[in-house]
């Protein structure tokens, strides 16, 4: 999935994206508020991280700004502020979440899970398609019981296909939420991805058809169904 961090300390927002990255998300971390808040106009994403004392623009005034477009992306707050009364005005203002600072990186992923499997629509962590069960706490993918070896990234692009299954993307809204800014994945790296998924999916009720020209459209041969 696409994340994007907002976080003018340096050290903990890099380190915020390093573990992020590495369970297969694309992250980009911006520092100032203004930044996000011209890039946000532009490009979607899955989750914000935002911290509230940021240059440019607050953490406040950018998710004002975003709730006024009807910018419905997840919000998950960071902030040394742990007063009720902070809490309840960024709830009103549009936040989703909430984690006071210091954290354990443990909650931060717990949380982003949570929040990332409501935009999907689902209400567990563990989830049926078909033959296909998908845990999203210990990224592991089982097949009519089975454990399937999957790479974190062929991962995410198994989630985003389950988040738009029927709906055709194009090469280019998978490279956005597969990959950061900072990230050049190759002309052909979609589709050495895809075939890959592919593979390890021939005993699954997941299809993906490529649409010649146009994307790929991701179906499920059984009914779905959730835990």
């Amino acid at each position: 999935m696409r994340i994007l961090v907002v976080e003018d300390t340096q050290v903990l927002g890099q380190a915020i994206n390093e573990r992020l990255t590495s369970l297969g998300h694309g992250v980009d971390l911006i520092t100032d508020g203004k930044q996000a808040d011209e890039m946000l106009r532009y490009q979607s994403v899955d989750l914000i991280l935002l911290d509230l004392n940021l240059p440019g623009l607050s953490g406040l005034q950018l998710l004002q700004k975003l709730r006024q477009r009807d910018d419905d992306t997840p919000v998950l707050i960071l902030t040394a502020r742990d007063h009720i009364e902070d809490r309840i005005r960024l709830l009103d203002a549009g936040a989703d979440d909430y984690l006071t600072k210091p954290f354990d990186f443990g909650e931060l992923e717990a949380r982003c899970r949570a929040l990332l499997r409501r935009k999907q629509g689902y209400a567990a962590n563990v989830t049926e398609h078909g033959n296909i069960q998908v845990n999203r706490d210990s990224r592991q993918v089982f097949i009519e019981g089975e454990l399937t070896a999957i790479t974190n990234r062929e991962f995410r692009l198994l989630e985003i296909f389950l988040g738009h299954l029927g709906r055709v993307l194009s090469k280019d809204e998978i490279t956005d939420h597969l990959f950061n800014f900072n990230e050049t994945p190759g002309p052909n790296a979609i589709e050495l991805y895809v075939g890959r998924l592919r593979k390890k999916m021939l005993k699954g009720d997941l299809v993906i058809s490529t649409l010649r020209g146009i994307g790929y459209v991701a179906e499920i041969t059984q009914p779905t169904k959730s835990e």
